[in-house]
């Protein structure tokens, strides 16, 4: 068997070696940002967040990811930038983040749409339950880096999140943020 490696810095949580690395851009987050007019008005081109995965079992039941999601500072209109959300696929699998640098919020929302949070700072770990859509949220001035560790066979179903929203949402009220119901 081939061992396949990828090297963590602790520090910053950046991964190299045998990784994947993804980037989101603002112009494919249409209908997830409440202001939509000023979404679409800002450059397309605009790096929301980037993730790293060393993904040596790719889809095998039974296997781990190991990621880092680097998500920018920001804001679309008042609301703060953000992850588009995900459920698992296979929705009895769940997860761990835990913040490596920045600020933020962790959203978490049930099948039901009841939706909660929880602040990100360094040192935090957060377990995802099941059945669990969950968005990161950064809410600092700098990169919030959020590391990540899920089954190799959860998949991401971002659809759900896309068709009926997330019950919550972030935003920059009086310079600070604000959870408020979508």
């Amino acid at each position: 068997m081939v061992q396949q490696t990828a090297i963590l810095n602790p520090a910053t949580g950046v991964l190299t070696g045998d990784i994947v690395e993804s980037t989101c851009l603002l112009g494919s987050m249409e209908g997830l940002f409440e202001d939509e007019e000023t979404r679409k008005a800002m450059p397309a081109e605009t790096v929301l967040y980037k993730v790293q995965v060393h993904a040596p079992d790719a889809d095998a039941e039974g296997g781990l990811f190991f990621g880092t999601s680097f998500i920018n500072p920001g804001l679309v209109g008042e609301e703060y930038f953000m992850t588009k959300g995900h459920y698992h696929n296979k929705r009895d699998t769940a997860e761990y983040y835990w913040c490596v640098s920045g600020q933020g919020l962790l959203l978490l929302m049930d099948e039901a749409g009841v939706a909660t949070w929880q602040e990100m700072t360094p040192g935090v770990l957060c377990y995802i339950p099941r059945r669990s859509a969950h968005r990161l949220v950064n809410t600092g001035d700098g990169v919030l880096t959020i590391g990540a560790c899920w089954p190799s066979d959860a998949g991401h179903d971002y659809g759900s999140i896309k068709e009926k929203g997330f019950g919550i949402r972030v935003k920059k009220v009086d310079g600070k943020p604000k959870v408020m119901k979508s």
